[in-house]
């Protein structure tokens, strides 16, 4: 019998200087749902949906070599956000007109997806990607 896992959620945390254009870009444009909004004396965080959560770890060379592939050159921090979406080039257009900026356009990876690159509120540096096939799970 497997044991169950002993993490139960990825939870991404974002400190944002304008959380209602953040949020207005992830919730609405970007479509995540809503779980969950709670206010404080001082402030409100609200807890989007983003589907199935994963960790993906990279050492420098391959995030250089990532980079190259999606934009040409290196751009990343050490922290990049990717969510996969049906379709990376609509979505991108649609978060470009929502104020996020464009890195790269939609681009074909050997990895057999479709990943995009931009920077989006919150600072989060973020991919989107769409699955071409069944060669690889990069994102």
């Amino acid at each position: 019998m497997a044991e169950e896992p002993a993490v139960r959620e990825l939870r991404l945390v974002v400190t944002a200087d304008d959380y209602e254009a953040a949020l207005r870009f992830y919730r609405d444009v970007l479509g995540l749902p809503e779980r969950a909004a709670f206010a404080s004396p001082d402030g409100r965080v609200t807890i989007l949906e983003a589907g199935r959560a994963t960790l993906e770890i990279a050492d420098p060379g391959h995030a250089a070599f990532i980079d190259e592939v999606e934009v040409g050159r290196r751009v990343a921090g050490h922290l990049r956000v990717a969510f996969q979406v049906d379709d990376a080039t609509a979505t991108t257009a649609e978060l470009a007109a929502a104020g996020a900026e464009v890195v790269a356009p939609p681009t074909r990876t050997p990895w057999n997806s479709l990943n995009a690159r931009l920077d989006a509120p919150g600072s989060l540096h973020v991919t989107l990607f769409t699955e071409l096939g069944e060669t690889g799970s990069e994102a």
